[in-house]
């Protein structure tokens, strides 16, 4: 039953923190350091990944008739809009699918340690401070604007995520309002692009582990993947209103204190 409950806390964790510009990884190793679940290591950072899975299925709910080409009520244009837009999709998300399979273990040994994970998430906090700052208006208001140079430059931003503090949702919106998306377009885009993003690594995790589990941690790993789906739910339609009266400074200034607290910490309490 206590791994149970530490499943529901670690997909609440993830439900809010995968979809908010504030890095999920952050907030996971601080929690891991309160919250260690009992099983083999190789299950826990599969259980970590996979139950992204309940996340994805929250955005393809959420946004299911403008992600579906199929969707009677569309006309030819629009379902020809839609294929387009998936087609900007896949093609964003080649450029760290290709980096996250070659390097990932290369990645995980040189910059997963509490340093890095700091770092990142105040740098990058700065950075989103700064561009809110910056009096431009954007150039691409609506996903129609959106073209395959724009998706491929978000999806080249979308590699600084393979840093760990960095945040999959951060350097996608950062990197689309740089490239002259609006705050809406950029969290859409951002939303959309965690579909084959969060897919491929979940499946790659569980490839990798030969589906090797027992009942009990099927189990588990079920509990947090339906727990993060329904947090995911209410986070994403929360932010998508939020941003639509503000910007990205609170998350910004958020970012800068959670990093100060995990250097703090790692450096000093540890």
């Amino acid at each position: 039953m206590i791994e149970i409950l530490k499943a529901v806390l670690l997909g609440i964790v993830q439900g809010i923190t995968e979809w908010l510009p504030v890095s999920s990884t952050g907030h996971m190793i601080l929690v891991d350091e309160f919250v260690k679940l009992n099983f083999s290591p190789t299950f826990i950072s599969t259980f970590l990944v996979v139950i992204q899975f309940g996340s994805i299925l929250a955005v393809l709910l959420i946004f299911f008739k403008k992600l579906n080409p199929f969707d009677s009520s569309k006309s030819k244009v629009e379902k020809k809009e839609t294929l387009s837009l998936w087609a900007k999709v896949i093609v964003a998300v080649i450029p760290s699918g290709i980096i996250g399979v070659l390097f990932e273990e290369d990645i995980d040994r040189l910059f997963f340690n509490s340093t890095t994970v700091a770092l990142a998430l105040i740098i990058y906090g700065v950075i989103m401070i700064v561009i809110e700052n910056r009096d431009k208006k954007p150039a691409v208001s609506d996903f129609s604007e959106v073209s395959y140079k724009l998706a491929i430059g978000i999806g080249l931003f979308q590699c600084l995520a393979l840093i760990p503090g960095t945040s999959r949702s951060g350097s996608t919106i950062i990197g689309a309002t740089l490239l002259g998306a609006s705050r809406y377009v950029a969290a859409e885009f951002s939303f959309f692009l965690a579909i084959p993003t969060m897919l491929g690594a979940s499946l790659l995790k569980l490839v990798k582990t030969g589906f090797a589990f027992t009942g009990f941690e099927w189990l588990v790993l079920g509990v947090g993947s339906v727990v993060a789906f329904v947090v995911s739910v209410i986070v994403i339609k929360f932010f998508m209103d939020y941003i639509k009266k503000h910007d990205f400074k609170a998350f910004g200034y958020y970012r800068i204190v959670l990093g100060i607290i995990v250097l703090l910490y790692f450096g000093f309490i540890k």
